[in-house]
């Protein structure tokens, strides 16, 4: 599958070049951020700041790095999220469609909106008999290994994904977000799996989403366990070498990043 790299590439270094244009807002709104030039003009008019000489442009760069490496994880996050849909859809032979889940909600206040995961695979519509065999043995596996009762894994139509690039922050709205996520994938009868791409997960968290009934892929290597592993589970389940993928291409993921890196250290843009 070589002669995909060049698009699947795309899909990641396309948000991750825009965060070299990451400019810090400093509490001012709007979307773009401000200039150093703004910057300095806003603070030399605020006379506590001035004092003190916060106009350098050194803690111009200090917010500009700090918002923006956030950001480089961020985007990071979303160009991983569109290329595992995409292996997905293209391994398991699944149309855009199928590929996609989203469900209705009314929130507290009776607005509706909508909510997405992050890729979906329903197995009755994976065309090639031994792969739709193969992914449905492994959904089963997965769901007994969590604990899910057998008249629940027997409704199960497929799976949903939760793409993250890591996942350290204990933050209580996003994980109590996932597991409302989690209660309507299995109405829906949907296992709801995250995976995750790096092996950077916080172990508190890792046992609350498991004791949700979340199915949790980790980004490690060498375990031969589609169930644990994010990338055993690609290559002999979906079908696609990930890892290998990313080790194809580590120097041109690299060299993006340090541009995009020593453009947010410094105060102007490069």
């Amino acid at each position: 599958m070589l002669q995909d790299d060049a698009v699947y590439l795309e899909l990641i270094l396309e948000p991750i070049q825009a965060c070299a244009q990451y400019k810090p807002k400093f509490g001012q709104g709007g979307r773009t951020g401000i200039t150093l030039e703004q910057f300095q003009s806003l603070y030399q008019s605020d006379l506590f700041y001035s004092w003190f000489g916060l106009d350098n442009p050194l803690m111009y760069a200090a917010h500009k790095a700090a918002g923006g490496m956030t950001s480089i994880y961020r985007q990071i996050g979303i160009g991983c999220e569109r290329l595992f849909r995409r292996v997905l859809q293209d391994a398991l032979g699944l149309s855009s469609e199928a590929i996609t889940w989203s469900y209705g909600m009314t929130g507290p206040t009776g607005k509706k909106k909508v909510l997405y995961l992050d890729g979906r695979v329903p197995i009755a519509e994976i065309p090639n008999r031994i792969a739709r065999q193969r992914f449905e043995d492994w959904m089963r596996a997965s769901a007994k290994a969590i604990g899910v009762e057998n008249n629940v894994l027997e409704a199960l139509a497929g799976t949903v994904f939760e793409i993250r690039q890591g996942y350290k922050s204990k933050d209580a709205k996003r994980q109590n977000a996932d597991i409302a996520n989690a209660a309507t994938a299995y109405i829906k009868g949907y296992l709801p799996c995250a995976a995750i791409l790096s092996a950077q997960i916080d172990a508190d968290i890792l046992a609350r989403y498991r004791m949700e009934k979340w199915s949790v892929l980790i980004g490690i290597l060498g375990h031969n366990d589609p169930l644990c592993s994010t990338y055993d589970f690609m290559r002999e389940i979906v079908g696609y070498d990930l890892a290998a993928f990313f080790e194809r291409n580590k120097q041109t993921l690299r060299d993006e990043i340090g541009e995009v890196m020593r453009s947010l250290l410094m105060p102007g843009t490069l």
